[in-house]
């Protein structure tokens, strides 16, 4: 491998390690390109080739995941929503839909009594949320 493709996979590295970090901060693409001194569109480009998924769509899967351990924890869907960094209750109920197959509201009410008692990494990689629906426990 090249020192420049090094070089671009570290600074794609550190923009994804920032969307983990500050998820629920208000985040774009010309903002996260701009920290690792690229494009947007370069940047977009790189990151979905080295990932499989757009900056924003790497950013709203983080975001689901948090509210998935909010509302497991007993938070409303509201205060999901706006803790994970969401301003608008449709567009995240919405996107909260597309990647688990099933709104919000109806996750909260489910029993989560199994993930609570897996090991915090094995619940981590059991609920992630996943947008190959053939992959998706039923």
């Amino acid at each position: 491998m090249s020192p420049e493709r090094i070089a671009l996979l570290t600074s794609l590295r550190r923009a994804r390690d920032h969307i983990d970090r500050e998820f629920a901060e208000p985040l774009d693409v010309p903002t996260m390109a701009a920290r690792v001194f690229m494009s947007p569109a370069h940047f977009s480009r790189q990151f979905t080739l080295a990932y499989g998924e757009s900056p924003y769509e790497y950013l709203m899967t983080r975001r689901v995941e948090r509210a998935m351990q909010l509302l497991r924890a007993g938070a409303t869907v509201t205060d999901a929503c706006i803790a994970v960094g969401c301003t608008s209750l449709g567009s995240f109920s919405s996107r909260f839909s597309d990647l688990t197959g099933e709104p919000p509201s109806t996750y909260a009410r489910r029993d989560h009594d199994a993930v609570s008692a897996m090991p915090s990494r094995l619940a981590h990689t059991v609920t992630r949320p996943r947008r190959d629906r053939a992959s998706r426990p039923a």
